[in-house]
């Protein structure tokens, strides 16, 4: 159950309270109690969960965010939620509930033997974190919340249009379903998986307690997470815009990257 991933480190695969194998990867030490060892030992590692239809490997590892955290003396625990990369791909839709994809992370938390990380979460990614927020706040210290806000995309699709595009190829209604699916269509992503992921976390609250601190990250020319400064100040949370950025340009950004590490120092 392991192969070489990113940088020769090894895949591997925590197995969430369902019997889905969950697949992760360390990048960087990790001391007795789970804490990160190196420049930083007294911070914890950072849990990095990446949006729908993407992979831990393209989201973080190409795109230098592991990188950057590991010259930072962090250690960086990569995540492949389930329908998505390495990780099993059930394709019924209740397998994507919240409380389900939240536990994957607390499994993979419980496999890597971490008591406590930072999170840097993207797009649907944040709705995961808060679920596991909900289901074990005391394991998250700080939560970084990028490119997205208080309403959950999936709620404003069309499901027959999705399902249209997914089984049958048809053109979808929706310019937007049209970008986000048909790419990760061409990349190979499982269609039924997709579907399944769709209805499961459509409608998605995205709730982080008050007590753990939070920084909102958003693309100047991001739709997606519209409103996200209006809850930034809501929470009294930190909020950093990114100027020319779009959904995807957003994540590849240096400053995104240097606002994050410098929240979670």
């Amino acid at each position: 159950m392991r192969q070489v991933g990113a940088d020769d480190v090894p895949t591997l695969h925590a197995e969430s309270l369902d019997g889905v194998l969950v697949a992760y990867r360390v990048h960087g030490g990790l001391g007795a109690s789970g804490t990160a060892t190196g420049a930083s030992d007294a911070a914890p590692p950072v849990l990095l969960v990446h949006g729908f239809a993407s992979n831990a490997a393209v989201t973080w590892e190409g795109t230098g965010w592991v990188r950057s955290l590991r010259d930072a003396g962090r250690t960086a625990v990569v995540v492949d939620l389930r329908g998505h990369g390495d990780s099993d791909k059930p394709v019924d839709a209740d397998s994507y509930a919240p409380e389900r994809l939240g536990g994957d992370l607390l499994a993979v938390l419980e496999s890597a033997g971490i008591d406590e990380v930072d999170v840097i979460a993207y797009s649907m990614g944040n709705r995961v974190v808060s679920a596991l927020t909900e289901l074990a706040p005391e394991r998250v210290r700080r939560v970084v919340i990028g490119g997205a806000g208080p309403n959950e995309l999936f709620a404003s699709w069309d499901l027959d249009d999705a399902r249209g595009l997914l089984e049958r190829g048809e053109p979808a209604r929706n310019p937007v379903i049209e970008q986000v699916l048909r790419p990760a269509i061409a990349a190979g992503a499982d269609r039924d998986a997709l579907l399944a992921c769709i209805q499961g976390v459509s409608g998605a609250p995205l709730l982080i307690p008050g007590d753990i601190p939070t920084l909102f990250v958003a693309g100047e020319n991001d739709p997606v997470p519209q409103g996200a400064r209006e809850l930034a100040l809501e929470w009294d949370a930190d909020f950093v815009s990114i100027p020319g950025r779009d959904h995807v340009s957003t994540l590849t950004s240096r400053a995104f990257k240097d606002a994050a590490i410098a929240f979670l120092a």
